[in-house]
């Protein structure tokens, strides 16, 4: 592949995704200065693995680097962002396939919602963005975060109760 058919292909193939990328980066580092610093690093990463990239879900593979960027970023600037959650505190979901209450949502405005889902911890704030704000499957969710689907599934389950608890304690019923 020549240097411009690999511009060419990166552009097609990855460049669509830069809003998501940028949406999931400033969801985990909770700044937007810092989400484009991430995004441009992972975007350089992108580039020059592209090579290596074989087609599939291009948006999976990109907002792994991303994601992955990210973590990296946070641990070096912000340890104490990162947060990781035992696993015996994962098999505490009631029911992992009850959606978000709308209503609640409805009610709620922006600014309460968005400070509610930073105040989950990073895992969860990372799989509630990339299934309720990108729309991605849970499969998708757990190449993404190399986890198994159930993890996915129980960080969703406790992101959507603590961000329920969260609002209505705000008053947000």
């Amino acid at each position: 592949m020549s240097g411009d058919d690999r511009d060419m292909d990166f552009e097609q193939v990855v460049m669509p995704h830069l809003d998501a990328a940028f949406n999931l980066a400033r969801w985990l580092a909770r700044d937007d200065h810092d989400a484009e610093d991430i995004v441009q690093e992972a975007y350089l990463r992108a580039f020059r693995f592209f090579g290596g990239f074989r087609g599939g879900n291009s948006r999976t593979w990109l907002l792994t680097i991303v994601r992955n960027t990210a973590y990296t970023w946070l641990k070096k600037n912000r340890p104490r962002a990162v947060v990781a959650i035992p696993d015996e505190q994962l098999a505490e979901i009631e029911d992992v396939a009850k959606p978000m209450d709308e209503e609640i949502f409805a009610k709620a405005d922006s600014a309460t919602v968005r400070t509610a889902l930073e105040q989950l911890p990073t895992e969860f704030r990372e799989a509630l963005v990339l299934r309720e704000l990108e729309g991605f499957s849970y499969k998708e969710i757990a190449d993404v975060a190399n986890v198994p689907i159930g993890t996915v599934m129980s960080r969703i389950a406790r992101a959507r109760k603590q961000l329920q608890q969260c609002l209505n304690a705000r008053g947000e019923k």
